[in-house]
């Protein structure tokens, strides 16, 4: 396991950026539909972790040991993977998920939830937080959730529209 330092923290946040380059892959009658998959519409979506990863993977296989492109490609292929092992595209379990994935997938969740979108209304924020902490152990991590709910203010900062600064 690499240590987690400040320059693993700052790779993660940029990376995290391209999680679903792999919709570029994706019908636009499906990445735009306004209202719920059908099962193949589904299957469909799905697959955009294989093509962001398989694209990364490509990408890292000229750069090598490039730690950037490393764990943007964990997080596209990752991400919806689930800590009971439910998740895909491999149905991944436990610690077998990068680590980077599993944060990338609670911050998703919550965006996801708090963002108004064209078929629902955006949760609070008190809402999102509470289907996150009914979620652990099943969908996340129970330690990235103890995180998220130790610097939850953060969150709340960012979906409020005022993003931090990272220069002092």
């Amino acid at each position: 396991n690499r240590e987690i330092d400040d320059q693993w923290i700052e790779t993660v946040t940029v990376a995290a950026a391209l999680h679903d380059v792999g919709k570029v892959g994706i019908p636009d009658a499906v990445l735009l539909k306004p209202g719920p998959f059908t099962p193949e519409e589904r299957r469909i979506m799905q697959r955009h972790t294989y093509v962001g990863g398989d694209t990364l993977l490509d990408v890292k296989r000229e750069w090598r040991d490039d730690l950037f492109i490393t764990i943007a490609a964990q997080i596209a292929l990752s991400h919806h993977e689930r800590w009971d092992g439910s998740g895909y595209p491999y149905g991944l379990k436990g610690e077998n998920i990068p680590l980077a994935a599993r944060i990338v997938a609670l911050a998703d969740v919550y965006d996801a939830l708090t963002t108004k979108r064209v078929y629902k209304d955006a949760m609070t924020h008190e809402q999102a937080r509470r289907i996150i902490s009914d979620e652990v152990g099943a969908h996340f991590d129970p330690s990235v959730v103890n995180a998220f709910e130790r610097i939850e203010g953060a969150f709340l900062t960012v979906a409020r529209g005022n993003v931090p600064s990272s220069r002092g």
